[in-house]
């Protein structure tokens, strides 16, 4: 029986020789720079409802990730 995802995991990845941060939460996936707040967040709904929809959450989390740090 798997568990109940009722809470964020967060995991570090290296991608390219970059740290990041990757969330997994009851709404979706986070992914950000190691040590910033802001990043690409894409909800679950998005994920299983095609690659239309995925493709427009993801060009709109990247437009909002520019925060200037």
């Amino acid at each position: 029986m798997a568990t109940k995802l009722d809470k964020a995991l967060k995991r570090e990845l290296d991608i390219n020789g970059e740290a990041w941060m990757l969330t997994i939460m009851p709404e979706g996936l986070k992914l950000v720079p190691k040590g910033k707040r802001n990043g690409h967040e894409v909800a679950w709904k998005d994920i299983i409802s095609g690659s239309t929809a995925l493709t427009g959450a993801l060009n709109a989390s990247v437009g909002k990730s520019d925060d200037g740090e």
